[in-house]
């Protein structure tokens, strides 16, 4: 009996290596590029805007990330810390190229390379909304307890609301969503954000090392990235 159910056992393994061999044939190929100072096709320059700009170029497409060289300071004093960055996907080919920012990660390389999905815009507008709710109810409770203070919390609480407003506009405008582009529509770009609060991420390194990696047709482009640039390289590398 036992040796029947190891015969058994043996096909079946057998069967799931053959079909888990298919599948791997068959499924595409996913092509690493990655940006490397110097290399053919990729670009870079640190702008009076305060931006670093990283771009790789193909004949069927380009890609330039833009990173604000004060990002660090800027994620910590967000309602919610959040780390963004902005991209711009420029099709130079005669077909079309689908192209979905969800897909997108961010490595933090020093935090043992945790790796974050970038967030959905929806739903970081509505988390937005609630931390202002919750504020709002918070900041009613205080004025019930210290009326004396009413006026300081309500234009806490105005200004908390205004900030807002000023978020959820942006976030609706300015955020990169899924697309697809053509010779018609050859350029797709705006923000994309990702948490910078995890259990591996409490606090900024003196100089943070990042990978972004952006998953396009049947390749995966790599920009590694660190903030602060030095000194000394950037003057190097400025162009």
């Amino acid at each position: 009996m036992k040796a029947a159910l190891s015969s058994h056992n043996l096909r079946w393994m057998t069967l799931l290596l053959m079909v888990g061999s298919s599948f791997a044939a068959n499924a595409p190929q996913v092509t690493v590029r990655r940006w490397s100072e110097g290399q053919p096709g990729c670009t870079f320059s640190a702008d009076d805007d305060g931006r670093y700009r990283y771009g790789l170029w193909t004949d069927d497409f380009g890609v330039v990330v833009a990173v604000d060289s004060q990002e660090m300071q800027k994620s910590i004093r967000r309602t919610e810390p959040t780390f963004a960055v902005m991209v711009t996907v420029h099709y130079r080919g005669k077909s079309s190229l689908a192209f979905d920012p969800a897909a997108i990660t961010l490595e933090f390389v020093k935090h043992f390379h945790d790796v974050h999905r970038a967030l959905d815009p929806e739903k970081l507008a509505v988390g937005f909304q609630s931390d202002v709710d919750r504020f709002a109810e918070k900041t009613a409770r205080e004025i019930q307890k210290h009326p004396e203070k009413k006026t300081t919390l309500e234009a806490e609480l105005q200004q908390s609301q205004q900030n807002l407003a000023e978020m959820l506009a942006f976030l609706r405008s300015r955020s990169l969503r899924a697309v697809t582009i053509d010779s018609t529509h050859s350029e797709a770009n705006g923000w994309i954000y990702f948490s910078a609060r995890g259990k591996w991420l409490s606090q900024w390194e003196k100089q943070e090392e990042f990978i972004l990696r952006i998953p396009l047709h049947n390749q995966t482009i790599e920009f590694p990235f660190a903030l602060p640039e030095s000194f000394n390289d950037l003057r190097l590398r400025r162009r």
